[in-house]
């Protein structure tokens, strides 16, 4: 009779189809740590990346622009760059713009 009595109490504890706050405490960690992974780490990753592209940019280096936009750079400053992007033509962009450096003597064969 005692065990009805508990599995009566228990049943009263938490209404069907509710489950433990703390089985809903494990489901938001677990998405968190999937968000984590899936989202988070491969941003600072890329951001990363991009940081140590843009700092190690030099005179010379053959570069791409976000809009795709190819040059050689002439000039670097704190936040700009000067771009050769044709024969005496150069541009002034910011160093955030460059997306990717050009294996040296790409801009020969354009």
């Amino acid at each position: 009779m005692s065990l009805l009595i508990n599995t009566a109490s228990a049943a009263a504890a938490t209404p069907a189809g509710q489950q433990s706050p703390a089985f809903s405490f494990v489901m938001l960690g677990g998405m968190l740590v999937i968000f984590y992974f899936l989202l988070w780490r491969p941003q600072n990753k890329r951001a990363k990346e991009h940081k140590a592209l843009i700092e190690s940019l030099s005179k010379g280096d053959e570069v791409v622009m976000s809009g795709g936009l190819l040059g050689r750079i002439n000039k670097v400053d704190d936040h700009y760059v000067a771009l050769e992007i044709a024969n005496n033509v150069e541009v002034k962009v910011q160093k955030s713009a460059i997306v990717a450096t050009l294996p040296k003597g790409t801009m020969k064969a354009i």
